[in-house]
């Protein structure tokens, strides 16, 4: 078993940034994949980024070229770096071990 913490969320502009982290209650390295999903008021919750082993990674359509998604096995965290953010990036993200064990979630809005 394994308990998520994620933080980082905030308020952002369109076209700014923010980077996602996700600390977990035990050591990753055994975890063989991480994911980070969104989930919009009315709507399902979906994939954003996952990887695979150390460095294997995949995006949804919707993210690829902004996002990127990284472990560091060292600090039990994984990590969603976002960049030129739009409006319809706004959700609240999970992260996601093994398929598995969900995080509580943060909040990304992105307004002017």
């Amino acid at each position: 078993q394994v308990q998520l913490v994620e933080s980082g969320g905030g308020l952002v502009q369109p076209g700014g940034s923010l980077r996602l982290s996700c600390v977990a209650s035990r050591s990753i390295s055994s975890i063989y994949n991480m994911g980070w999903y969104r989930q919009a008021p009315g709507k399902q919750r979906e994939l954003v980024a996952e990887i695979v082993g150390y460095d294997s990674t995949s995006y949804s359509d919707s993210v690829k070229g902004r996002f990127t998604i990284s472990r560091d096995n060292a600090k039990n965290t994984v990590y969603l770096q976002m960049n030129s953010l739009k409006p319809e990036d706004t959700a609240v993200y999970y992260c996601l071990a093994n398929r598995h064990y969900w995080g509580q979630g943060t909040q990304v809005t992105v307004s002017s």
